[in-house]
């Protein structure tokens, strides 16, 4: 019977040592901001960003979302984007992924400021996590690490899978496993018996976006599963990529879904943007 990693339990505590963060800060004149981009009405786009406002307001940081209409211009947004680089007021861009086919997302992430890249997704930041020399970080991959630390699952010496290999979770993923001396494999659709590969694995991480895609067949008695999937099934319940009922008999920890990472995703931005704030008004 495996041990269950609480994300949101794991969240709220964070959160609460972020909010006492915030309160000093506030006394010192210095106010957190993060501006939030929503382009069009997607409505997971939409449930994320609700979630976002609900952190912030937790904790004390002033967070702002921009909506746009579906068919704004990429030039206009570029503008927009800009606009907010300028204002010392806001210390964290976040642009909402997927962007309308009209945009060039790497155009509209490249246009965003470093410093000011709290979901680390620019490539100068993306470019200092693969030097070893990270300071903003993908926030879900972030999160994981997190919880790794809070369990005390050691990670030095152990083989880990990722499965999975998106630019937002399953590569910055598997550069933060080899930070930490784990030994890593990196699966994909076109990895050749993946179940076999992944039994061998002390830690997996799946990050495909199908619904119980790892069953039992994929795990080794006493492995560590993390469920990134954010999944429906026929009835429309949340799931997860991991089969969760025939794997926990055999993992030592697992993640659930809804409650394991997803929390710790947002946490994560917020943990981000209260230090991006202190880098550009104390530095």
């Amino acid at each position: 019977m495996a041990q269950l990693i609480n994300g949101r339990e794991l969240a709220d505590n964070l959160q609460e040592q972020m909010r006492l963060e915030v309160d000093v800060l506030k006394k010192q004149g210095v106010f957190p901001g993060l501006v939030v981009f929503l382009v069009g009405d997607d409505p997971a786009s939409k449930t994320y960003i609700k979630n976002k406002e609900i952190a912030s307001q937790k904790i004390g940081i002033q967070s702002t979302v921009e909506n746009y209409p579906s068919d704004i211009s990429e030039e206009k947004l570029l503008a927009e984007i800009e606009k907010y680089n300028n204002d010392p007021n806001y210390h964290g861009i976040l642009v909402q992924l997927p962007l309308p086919g009209h945009i060039d997302e790497e155009k509209v992430l490249l246009a965003i400021d470093p410093k000011k890249d709290v979901d680390g997704f620019h490539p100068m930041n993306m470019g200092k996590l693969l030097l070893g020399q990270p300071q903003t970080l993908p926030c879900t991959p972030y999160g994981i690490m997190k919880m790794f630390e809070a369990y005390e699952i050691h990670l030095e010496g152990k083989h880990a899978i990722v499965i999975g290999r998106s630019n937002i979770v399953g590569k910055p993923m598997a550069q933060l496993l080899l930070a930490k001396n784990a030994t890593v494999t990196m699966a994909h659709s076109h990895t050749k018996d993946l179940p076999a590969l992944a039994k061998q694995a002390d830690v997996i991480v799946s990050a495909v976006g199908k619904g119980n895609f790892v069953t039992k067949d994929f795990v080794k008695e006493g492995a560590v599963v993390i469920d990134v999937g954010m999944n429906r099934d026929e009835n429309g319940k949340r799931i997860g990529d991991v089969n969760f009922v025939e794997v926990e008999p055999k993992a030592s920890f697992i993640t659930p879904v809804p409650k394991g990472v997803g929390p710790m995703t947002i946490t994560m931005l917020m943990q981000q943007t209260i230090e991006a704030c202190k880098r550009q008004e104390f530095n």
